[in-house]
Parts: structure tokens; sequence; C-alpha cells
């Protein structure tokens, strides 16, 4: 079923309350996914994503695009499904908790995103014309952490100087980018002209992958092997004008205007995550003979599913909370960064549960819950680490309560 045939308008409009119900349209929009989920992530799939491909297939890429997904909550001039904050959201939930796995599409989108909304109409077909006509794992990448810059922006080195030709040469390294060696482009942030700390003028650039002088190095990761990360590297590559995305020394401004949606997302994928570990761990408490009866009769067991169900609720709720703002053109600088760091430790905390219920068995790679309790620790640093967060928090609850 495409999810055009399904959206109606109320998709569009949910978020302007705080109804958490989903319409009829939304249920059919999530069962398309689950169907989804079903035949593209079997077990046998999900071993051969991690363990040997390190991606998902090709074919499960495509499909995604071509059931309308990758066109959810993109405007219509360029071809999308408009729709709230919300149900972006809550797709990435259900994908995520159907699937078990993480999947590269909040990063596709993201990058998708930063061409439609900042780039020009030539920059935006382009784009479009990926997701519509090229088939590849990824469609666009966006790399901003370097070696020496993490958390810290201003260390970035990465840098384009301009040529007497018009011409731009960008150099520099960025790492921990997600599947930029499968995608067709890639949104580098680079410091314009000088790479000193003390230079806060980026712009965003549009690179194509294959360009001359942009190459990649491997990196290992403990978990989500199926989004693994690569070291990329600009060596003298040449940029011209019309690859530039917004306004030069402005790119930094508009990424920053992304962010807090940015993390909402990064919750929505560790909550489904997390669901799918309870998902499966519930039905063993009642099947797991021990003692001459079910091990769910123990309340040490039923502890843990106590502190389980109450952070997935506690995080669905707050994480709707926090979409229904934005969706409402609130800001929510500071309820985004509680909830990114409330929701993604103590999510990781849902998949420890699950191995103390499982024990033995749950060390073991026939359970899934320790796959995604490696899966769920990655999250605790995508889109800014948790000390970062209580650190955007903090200076934010300072303000708030300075004048009460």
């Amino acid at each position: 079923m495409k999810v055009q045939y399904i959206l109606g308008e109320t998709l569009y409009k949910e978020g302007v309350h705080m109804d958490f119900d989903f319409t009829s349209d939304q249920e059919l929009f999530f069962e398309s996914a689950k169907e989804y989920a079903e035949k593209y992530f079997t077990p046998e799939l999900i071993k051969q994503y991690y363990e040997v491909d390190h991606h998902i297939s090709l074919e499960a890429a495509m499909a995604f695009r071509e059931l309308g997904f990758m066109h959810l909550g993109l405007p219509e001039e360029v071809g999308g499904i408009p729709c709230s904050k919300l149900t972006l959201v809550a797709l990435m939930e259900k994908l995520h908790e159907y699937t078990s796995c993480v999947l590269p599409f909040q990063t596709d989108f993201n990058s998708i995103m930063d061409v439609i909304e900042f780039g020009n109409k030539e920059q935006q077909q382009k784009i479009m014309d990926v997701v519509n006509n090229v088939e590849s794992t990824s469609v666009a990448v966006t790399a901003i952490s370097e070696p020496g810059a993490g958390s810290d922006n201003n260390a970035m080195t990465c840098v384009t100087k301009k040529q007497p030709d018009g011409t731009y040469i960008l150099n520099g390294q960025k790492t921990w980018v997600t599947l930029a060696h499968l995608s067709v482009y890639t949104i580098v942030v680079a410091k314009d002209e000088d790479p000193s700390y003390e230079n806060d003028k980026y712009s965003l650039w549009m690179v194509p992958n294959g360009i001359e002088g942009y190459t990649y190095g491997g990196l290992e990761k403990i978990g989500q092997q199926i989004v693994p990360f690569v070291d990329c590297f600009f060596d003298n590559v040449v940029l011209t004008e019309d690859m530039r995305l917004g306004e030069p020394g402005e790119g930094w401004k508009l990424l920053m205007k992304k962010l807090e949606f940015e993390r909402c997302l990064v919750v929505a994928q560790a909550l489904g995550q997390a669901q799918a570990v309870m998902n499966e761990v519930g039905p063993y408490c009642s099947e797991r003979i021990c003692f001459q009866k079910p091990i769910g009769h123990l309340s040490a067991i039923q502890q843990h599913l106590v502190e389980m169900e109450t952070i997935l609720d506690n995080v669905r709720t707050r994480l709707y909370k926090v979409t229904t703002m934005l969706d409402q053109g609130k800001s929510t600088r500071l309820e985004s960064a509680l909830l990114k760091a409330y929701a993604c430790k103590n999510l990781t905390k849902v998949a420890e549960h699950a191995l103390s219920i499982y024990a033995g068995i749950g060390y073991t790679k026939e359970m899934s819950a320790g796959r995604i309790w490696n899966d769920l620790k990655g999250y605790e640093f995508a889109g800014g680490t948790n000390e970062i967060m209580d650190y955007i928090a903090g200076r934010q609850l300072v303000k708030k309560y300075k004048n009460k």
C-alpha cells in the first residue's frame, strides 16, 4: 500500500493539539510500515545486514522509497507528502519497533530536508531526482564531526578557500559519517577561508560522491553495524558556487535550526528499538518455566517489567509532547535537550533489564536483546551527547527560573 493512498489531511493537522490518539488513516499507515518490515527484515535478513553486509539491502532501500515513505514530510512542490512532525516521529518509532533494527532513513531524511529547505530549485531537483530515480542504499548524508571537533564545533578545521577562477578548494577530514560511502551526496559543513578556532563562518556544500579528491576510510563500531561510520577525506576537492547550500557563512546557523527536531527523531528510533525488546521479552516471562512456574510470577522479574514499561511510557509521552510543541511553532531548546538526555540513557536501561530477565541466554546471539543494547547505546551520542544535553538544558533552566 503506497503512502499517498492512505495519508489524509488529518495527518497534517493532528499536531496542533495534545491529542496523541492516532487516526484511522495513521493506523493504516503504520500497518503499511509493518508489512514493509515483515518483508525486508526477517531474522535471516537482519543477521545478514548486521554481520555480513553491514547495511540494509538495496532492495529494502528502494522499496522504502517506492512505497512513498521517503516523500513523507517533504513539501508538495517537490513531489513530497506534507504531514506533521508528530506523524514523522511516530513513523520512525514504529519502523524501528517493527524491524528491531537501526535504519538509515532518518539520516537520509535530515540531509534531504537540508537541501529542500536551504537549497535553490536546481539543488532541490537534483536531490529529488536521486530519491525518485537513482538506485542507492542512501540518498544523502551530512558530515559534521571531525577527529578534533565533536561537541566543540569551533575546533573544526575542514575548510574551503576561493580560487582566482571562482571555484573553491575543500580540504580536511570528517569522521563518524554514517553511510557516506553508500550515499549519492554528502552535505559537508566547512569553514570559509580560515580554519582557525576563532572563525565562526561556515558554509554547507552539496558534494557529489565520486568527485575527485573525496575518499573514505572504514571505522568499526561495537553496535549499529547495520549503519556503519566512515571517515571522509577531502584532498583538494574542487567545488563550484552552485554546490553551496544557502548563503556563505551561514551553514552552522542553518543546521542549528533543525537540531531540535533531529533529536526527536533520534529518540523515536531508540524508543522503537526499546519497545521491540519489550515485545520480545514480555511473552518470554510467561513461557520460561523456573521452579515449576513461569518466571513472570517472580517479583524480581515483575520489577524489571515495571521499570521497562515506565521508561517506555515516560519517553513516549515526552517525545510526543515535544514534537507537538514543534508542530505548534514553539521553541523546544530546553525540552528537546531534556528529552534527549533522559530518553536515550534510560532506553538503554530497558535492554539491560531484558538481559537480566533472559539471564544467560540473553548474553548470546540467539536473542536480539544484546544486539539492541549495543544499538541503543549509540543513540546516547547521536545528535548531542548526554553531557551536552545536560549542559544545554542546565543553562536554559537557569534562565527559566531566574525571575521566578
